[in-house]
């Protein structure tokens, strides 16, 4: 971000990125939130106050790693977990709602909200069976030219059983391209395990947009200004 702030904390809308995911998720119902943190995480955790629990991530290993420090945090807690970016600060409380209920059918032991790109580079993609099932998520720089043409990609937002989060993190390993614990490597845990991974794909992928760069972050927030979203 050309920065020494955290990327959470760039501003966006008159407050900071992770300002408005909390916003979303407190309205979306959910009560209990923790906040993983890592580079300058005095600062975010200073800026979320008492909304959410800080969790260190000393080491910054991958989406996977940064997941797994909640567990010690987590060990009282039985029952399904959303995880959220904190640069991804459009998705709406009933979106995370709605990909919520995806796990109550029998069976079903995670759901990931997914986006359809015109281009979809340096996103995951959500590789299906001929049936339409979820089959996998396989991250850009691990992608063989067949799956760099799915246009349906992860939004990296989840809702996990937390027992088959746990036990599916615990079977990752960094045999990938950027040598990190991916967290959609957990799916293949509860695929192999005999059950289900729902996806909810999103209607409007604006929804979906994350921050990266100082342009995308300009460029989101002429978009919601333009057309009364912020």
């Amino acid at each position: 971000m050309k920065s020494d702030l955290p990327k959470v904390l760039q501003p966006f809308l008159g407050k900071p990125l992770i300002a408005h995911v909390l916003d979303n998720i407190e309205k979306a119902g959910i009560s209990e939130i923790f906040v993983i943190v890592g580079y300058r995480g005095e600062l975010v955790i200073d800026a979320i106050g008492g909304r959410a629990v800080p969790v260190w991530q000393r080491e910054q290993l991958g989406t996977g790693h940064a997941v797994m420090q909640a567990e010690e945090a987590l060990a009282g807690f039985n029952g399904r977990i959303v995880i959220a970016c904190g640069d991804v600060p459009l998705i709406r409380p009933e979106t995370f709602r709605s990909l919520v209920q995806e796990t109550e059918e029998d069976g079903v032991k995670a759901a990931v909200l997914t986006m359809v790109l015109d281009n979809p580079h340096g996103y995951g993609r959500v590789v299906k069976d001929g049936a339409g099932r979820f089959e996998r998520i396989v991250e850009e720089k691990d992608a063989d030219p067949e799956e760099k043409k799915i246009r349906e990609v992860n939004s990296g937002t989840y809702v996990f059983d937390k027992q088959f989060l746990f036990e599916g993190l615990k079977r990752v390993d960094t045999n990938n391209a950027q040598g990190e614990y991916y967290l959609p490597d957990a799916l293949q845990y509860i695929r192999t395990s005999g059950y289900t991974v729902k996806t909810l794909l999103m209607k409007d992928p604006i929804e979906g947009s994350g921050i990266n760069t100082p342009e995308e972050l300009l460029r989101l927030e002429e978009y919601c200004r333009s057309t009364s979203r912020g």
